[in-house]
């Protein structure tokens, strides 16, 4: 299958780097500085059962995307729409892109901009740029995403593309329920791994973290409920999880904020807010961790 990664970071080089490690043609569409050790050196991939270099095309230029039948778009939540534009004029007319992004209208948002078959997909993985050119997986990697069909490919062909690579893939019509699982978890530890600067099981072991963490966990269900939106499984479980099976994970928006970058909080405990006020549901402490971390992105690094 030939395959492009749309912004690939730690998440897209990951997938990438694995479904090219299986023999597929994939370009990852990525920052100059990766590019250029990509070019050089390959992909380095540190997993936890290999360390490789993995040799695959890469470009800064995101015409490179030209013939790909799948498409993994990775781009920062508030690069959406922005991406999609780049995009357009470069995509065959049967791919499929796949948004393998944080928050929860991604997926809505990128086909206002595009006529492409556009599916939603939930990450479960924990990695990070150790540098350039170089992604490590801390642990998981699994993908839920939503049913689609184009004349090129199916996520049923997709999924089990995935699955022969090694990656944990299912196809579920729940995508929406699974997605604000998600949000639920990163709204749950992404902004006090963050402001504590913590991975995640240092952070669920320290005084008071608990608490704060079932209060957002019941504001996120809140909304979620008032939005219409059945959210699957046992979830204050699930938060617990997260610290055992990433106990060394920083969450993306930590990363983001010691390299100086802006995050997407927005679209995190943000969008909990901007939606429960929306449905009259009070999120007091989803607005707290939403305001401190907008406070830390106008500090210097």
């Amino acid at each position: 299958m030939k395959i492009a990664v749309m912004g690939a970071g730690a998440v897209g080089c990951y997938y990438g780097g694995m479904l090219a490690r299986a023999g597929h043609e994939v370009v990852l569409i990525a920052r100059p500085a990766h590019v250029a050790a990509i070019e050089r050196d390959g992909l380095r991939l540190e997993a936890q059962g290999f360390d490789e270099q993995i040799r695959l095309a890469a470009s800064s230029d995101p015409a490179a995307v030209a013939g790909a039948e799948l498409v993994l778009f990775c781009v920062k939540s508030p690069d959406t729409e922005s991406a999609g534009d780049l995009l357009r004029p470069h995509l065959a007319p049967g791919a499929l892109l796949l948004t393998l992004q944080n928050g929860v209208d991604n997926a809505e948002r990128l086909r206002t901009r595009l006529p492409q078959a556009v599916a939603a997909a939930v990450v479960y993985v924990a990695t990070e740029m150790a540098g350039p050119g170089h992604v490590k997986h801390h642990g998981r990697g699994e993908l839920v995403i939503a049913p689609a069909n184009t004349a090129a490919v199916s996520s049923e062909a997709v999924a089990q593309t995935l699955i022969a690579a090694g990656v944990p893939t299912e196809v579920s019509p729940d995508v929406v329920g699974a997605l604000w699982a998600k949000l639920i978890l990163n709204c749950a530890y992404n902004a006090m791994s963050a402001i504590s600067r913590q991975p995640y099981g240092v952070l669920a072991q320290a005084a008071g973290v608990a608490d704060v963490m079932r209060d957002v966990v019941a504001e996120c269900l809140a909304v979620a409920d008032a939005e219409g939106v059945r959210v699957p499984g046992d979830v204050p479980a699930a938060v617990r999880r997260i610290a055992e099976t990433m106990p060394k994970q920083f969450s993306s928006t930590a990363q983001d904020l010691m390299r100086g970058k802006p995050s997407e909080i927005d679209h995190l405990n943000g969008l909990v807010v901007r939606r429960g006020a929306a449905r009259g549901v009070p999120t007091p402490v989803n607005r707290v961790l939403h305001t401190l971390v907008k406070l830390l992105e106008t500090k210097p690094a």
